[in-house]
């Protein structure tokens, strides 16, 4: 029997990024559904368990090694321009107003709703963090939507006047409820497994449930 697995994703963390390709092949290799569960990155969530001015040493750490990480697995990296969140990188306040995070955070619900959320999160996230000047201007984001196999204006129509950023707080509170906070996380049989380096983990659990694929 096939088994879920629910990743717990945003738009704004490097290394939800960098999970993507282990997902897919997680997803070839086992008897799993991967269930993309968007969440808000944790600067609108909740900023001060990341976020300190007075202590930079978090930020300037995830920089330095989600660039590192993704050396290592032969990766594009290059933090988004814009970024995902409007943030003042002085006082690290987070602006009431964003442009980018809800947009996309609804378009990847609507996207796993209809099947491809994997697909979806793979190619946007692949041009937000691969060094693409403006990705949310021109035809950018049409582009990798189109490469997910959808039509930007419609996933555009539908979230409109949807109920998608609803589900975003619902998968928040799922994402609290199996035990953590952070992205990714996957949760097997209501086990978490945190971080983009535990893939490997997770695997030989899905090899211990005798999961994978003859």
């Amino acid at each position: 029997m096939t088994e879920a697995i629910d990743v717990y994703w945003s738009f704004r963390s490097p290394y939800s990024y960098l999970v993507t390709p282990d997902l897919s092949r997680l997803r070839d290799d086992y008897d799993v559904d991967v269930r993309m569960r968007i969440v808000y990155p944790i600067a609108i969530r909740e900023p001060s368990l990341v976020f300190d001015p007075a202590n930079r040493s978090k930020p300037v750490y995830i920089a330095r090694d989600s660039q590192r990480r993704a050396e290592f697995l032969g990766l594009p990296f290059a933090w988004p321009r814009p970024d995902p969140i409007v943030q003042d990188p002085a006082t690290m306040a987070v602006a009431t107003e964003q442009p980018y995070i809800h947009r996309l955070s609804a378009l990847g619900v609507e996207a796993e709703r209809r099947g491809r959320g994997l697909e979806f999160v793979t190619e946007a996230s692949a041009l937000i963090f691969s060094g693409t000047d403006g990705w949310n201007q021109g035809e950018h984001l049409k582009d990798a939507v189109a490469r997910a196999g959808f039509d930007l204006g419609e996933l555009d129509a539908a979230i409109e006047d949807g109920d998608q950023l609803e589900e975003v707080e619902r998968n928040q509170q799922a994402l609290t409820a199996a035990g953590h906070w952070g992205v990714p996380t996957m949760v097997l049989r209501n086990e978490p497994f945190f971080g983009q380096d535990r893939i490997d983990t997770l695997r030989w659990r899905l090899d211990q449930y005798g999961l994978a694929r003859g």
